[in-house]
């Protein structure tokens, strides 16, 4: 088994989270998306989407991580030779994580020359790749479009707005559920926890902790009850936690820097 993903995708955490829960051996594949490398020909021709992240087992290749995950849980239960079927309580939060999109809340809270510089970078790799691959033209064409599709959105207040009130809605329900259950879905960790322990993670990244998590208390509870697990600490903390959030970021930062100083794209 297979993983393309990368530790600035939050939807990889959320897979790698359920992997290391199931303890599921698998052999792990970096794309950085803000280097550009999920735009390299020989990834975007196995997934035009270009987004993270990708598991193959065998010859069945998976791309959304709610379908990575429900495939994470049967694989588990059909190896432990178990019979039990997901519980309803933790589809519907799975599905419900899974609706809230975090990418215009996360590039709004980022600092505007970083995510311009980023952006403009990521275009050049893609305009790059349509000269490298012209059978791929049209697709990558598709990818430009929508990083100015995106940088457009970010120009509309409106859009945050709307991503901040589904997340706030999203918290309130958790922390009405973690003051009666310790988990998001019960007394056990579920993959709804994977789910939904990112979303947190994410916050916290942005430095909007204060805001969104330290007021609600049972949430608050609850995330430092999950650092302390050992699939945090390897997927999250070894890239996030104190400290290692600047070296995570000062070294893409730096690469960025290098490779635009010399116009590799």
């Amino acid at each position: 088994m297979q993983l393309y993903h990368h530790p600035y995708s939050m939807d990889s955490q959320k897979v790698r989270l359920a992997l290391e829960e199931k303890g599921i051996d698998y052999t792990s594949y970096h794309v950085n998306p803000l280097t550009g490398k999920n735009m390299d020909v020989l990834f975007f021709r196995m997934n035009q989407s270009a987004k993270l992240p990708v598991f193959q087992n065998g010859s069945h290749i998976i791309f959304q991580a709610i379908d990575i995950i429900q495939y994470i849980e049967k694989l588990s239960v059909s190896l432990n030779g178990e019979d039990n079927p997901i519980n309803t309580k933790v589809t519907e939060w799975v599905e419900r994580i899974d609706l809230w999109s975090p990418k215009i809340f996360t590039l709004a809270h980022v600092p505007e020359k970083y995510r311009l510089f980023v952006s403009k970078f990521v275009r050049r790799v893609v305009i790059a790749r349509m000269v490298q691959a012209p059978d791929l033209a049209s697709v990558y064409h598709l990818k430009l479009r929508e990083a100015y599709d995106t940088d457009e959105k970010l120009k509309n207040p409106e859009n945050l707005k709307q991503s901040e009130e589904k997340l706030c809605h999203l918290l309130d329900d958790a922390e009405i559920q973690l003051g009666i259950t310790k988990y998001l879905a019960g007394e056990d960790y579920t993959m709804a926890d994977s789910m939904f322990i990112p979303v947190l993670a994410r916050i916290v990244l942005l430095d909007l902790k204060e805001e969104y998590i330290t007021c609600r208390p049972n949430v608050s509870a609850y995330y430092n009850m999950v650092k302390r697990r050992p699939s945090f600490k390897k997927v999250i903390g070894k890239y996030f936690q104190g400290w290692r959030k600047y070296k995570t970021l000062l070294r893409t930062w730096c690469f960025l820097h290098i490779r635009d100083l010399f116009r590799r794209y």
